[in-house]
């Protein structure tokens, strides 16, 4: 599913958001900053999709930023846009070290994982002690009203057009149920704090329909 739409993944994005993806990656590019301003630093955008979050951090970034994903015509994409450093893996197996990253971020990604909880523990794994993870996922409106438009947007409008310009409406059928089912932004915060995670705070954004959740190790 996600390889049929990785031609025309970016420009949906930008259209279906009215392009404020690019303030929610922006604004967790701003939240991380710290880590990623320390040379030799070794970051790692997980989920990386056609990579606009992993690029936005490479701009910031004075170590070395990698970027992973399980769908290869993702990554194909990615490389289309510029040269980068990535590689084909599952998110719940990373071939990657113990204790070996400093930054691990994830964008509208977390909520395809199988495991919450497992992806969770791998994230903890390869973060060093004192490694930040940011998750940044959408998430359910607190306003009734607004959450009630919300829901008709993205159940009704979203599939449509996304079907059309993608030929794939499942993929966007897709979207909103895996939001409905994902837990809302105070649940995803204790299910970190379970995993191990501590100073854990999320921000929501854009009337709560985006959350993002930093959390250190």
């Amino acid at each position: 599913m996600f390889g049929r739409v990785a031609p025309r993944y970016d420009l949906l994005n930008h259209l279906l958001s009215a392009n404020v993806d690019r303030h929610w990656r922006a604004r967790t590019v701003k939240c991380v900053s710290d880590v990623l301003s320390r040379r030799g630093a070794v970051s790692l955008d997980l989920c990386c999709g056609t990579g606009d979050l992993m690029f936005a951090l490479r701009k910031a970034a004075a170590g070395r930023v990698l970027g992973s994903d399980f769908c290869h015509p993702m990554l194909v994409a990615a490389r289309a846009k510029h040269p980068c450093d990535v590689f084909e893996s599952d998110a719940l197996r990373l071939p990657v070290r113990d204790h070996s990253l400093d930054l691990l971020t994830v964008a509208f990604g977390f909520r395809n994982l199988a495991n919450y909880r497992r992806g969770l523990d791998e994230m903890v794994r390869v973060l060093k002690p004192g490694g930040t993870a940011a998750i940044l996922e959408f998430s359910q409106p607190p306003n009734r009203a607004f959450a009630a438009l919300y829901n008709f947007y993205s159940r009704h409008v979203l599939p449509v057009i996304g079907g059309l310009l993608s030929g794939s409406r499942d993929a966007y059928t897709y979207l909103p149920e895996s939001v409905r089912k994902f837990p809302g932004a105070p649940d995803l915060a204790e299910q970190m704090r379970g995993a191990g995670f501590r100073e854990v705070e999320y921000e929501l954004m854009t009337g709560g329909i985006v959350a993002l959740h930093i959390g250190r190790t």
